[in-house]
């Protein structure tokens, strides 16, 4: 952790941090820092202690005044280090740090272009999906898809009541999915007219596009379970668990099932992919944000008791 701290908050913080047995190597240097001026500190952190520590120095405003820095240590030699961590509750090590865990979220919670594009590139990539029957399609169009971090953004600004961020999500996904179901929509319209519908698909015989617009309490498990895996998986940086969360959602494939429905005139599909493509993104924010209010209060009860443990193994 390092620590641009103003000249009259140094004390305090070296203070709390040296009385810390979770901190180790905490080097201060006077003066160091310019733009903003201050003193620099340096230390590192136990896992399981991070977000203990990180809320003692924030609490004194150092944030405002200051700066924070966090980065991950892939190794540290250190035999303090390890007897204070051998006192430690063995799951504390696991403990996200929320702050970059919303850090991570926020970042993807930003609406370019390109959030857009790849939205309606996904819709078509489904349409074609749809129209030949083809599930390899349809989960390169989950995968190609961006608009779970924008669900979860949505997710994380309903637990921190910050309405702007919950405004801008939906907005945003609102726009997109839009943007998705028109590309789709036109995309079927120009395979029609042109006459290269696929025999199968002409005939009725569309097997892709009637799991897609039957919503069920299947739809409903999956999307649940999506959203709790999707959210522990954002804490713990499991990028690998993300991306099957990204292929077990119904979204983008509803958007491009409605857009093709209508191309060809079925309006009760058209229907039945709308509500699967809500349905999904419903459930995936409501739970993604329950999801994250139980992490904190577990999380928190754990970082509790992991206090008490190392500090009554130091006393």
């Amino acid at each position: 952790m390092r620590i641009v701290c103003p000249a009259d908050l140094t004390e305090q913080v070296h203070l709390r941090l040296s009385r810390d047995p979770s901190v180790v190597n905490l080097v201060v240097l006077p003066s160091a820092v310019r733009n903003p001026d201050g003193d620099l500190i340096e230390c590192d952190v136990l896992p399981g202690a991070t977000n203990k520590v990180m809320r003692e120095v924030r609490v004194l405003g150092v944030d405002l005044r200051g700066s924070i820095t966090v980065d991950g240590v892939d190794l540290a030699l250190s035999g303090r280090a390890e007897r204070t961590q051998s006192r430690q509750l063995p799951v504390a090590v696991h403990t996200p740090l929320w702050e970059l865990v919303e850090s991570r979220i926020r970042a993807d919670a930003t609406y370019p272009p390109s959030f857009y594009l790849y939205l309606i590139i996904a819709g078509v990539i489904g349409a074609v999906g749809i129209l030949s029957n083809s599930q390899i399609l349809i989960v390169a169009a989950m995968v190609v898809g961006p608009e779970y971090g924008a669900i979860v953004a949505v997710a994380l600004g309903i637990d921190t009541k910050h309405i702007r961020s919950v405004r801008r999500g939906m907005t945003a996904l609102g726009v997109g999915f839009l943007l998705a179901i028109a590309a789709a929509f036109l995309f079927a319209l120009t395979v029609r007219g042109a006459g290269l519908t696929p025999n199968a698909y002409e005939l009725g015989i569309r097997p892709v596009s009637q799991l897609i617009d039957t919503p069920n309490l299947f739809s409903f498990v999956v999307a649940a379970l999506a959203g709790v895996v999707g959210v522990v998986a954002l804490a713990e940086a499991r990028s690998s668990t993300l991306l099957g969360v990204f292929i077990s959602v119904t979204t983008i494939p509803a958007a491009s099932d409605c857009g093709v429905s209508m191309a060809f005139g079925s309006r009760t599909d058209a229907w039945g992919s709308l509500v699967q493509l809500l349905l999904n993104v419903v459930v995936l924010i409501v739970v993604g944000f329950l999801t994250l209010r139980v992490q904190r209060v577990l999380w928190r009860r754990v970082d509790r008791r992991n206090t008490r443990r190392i500090a009554g193994g130091s006393g």
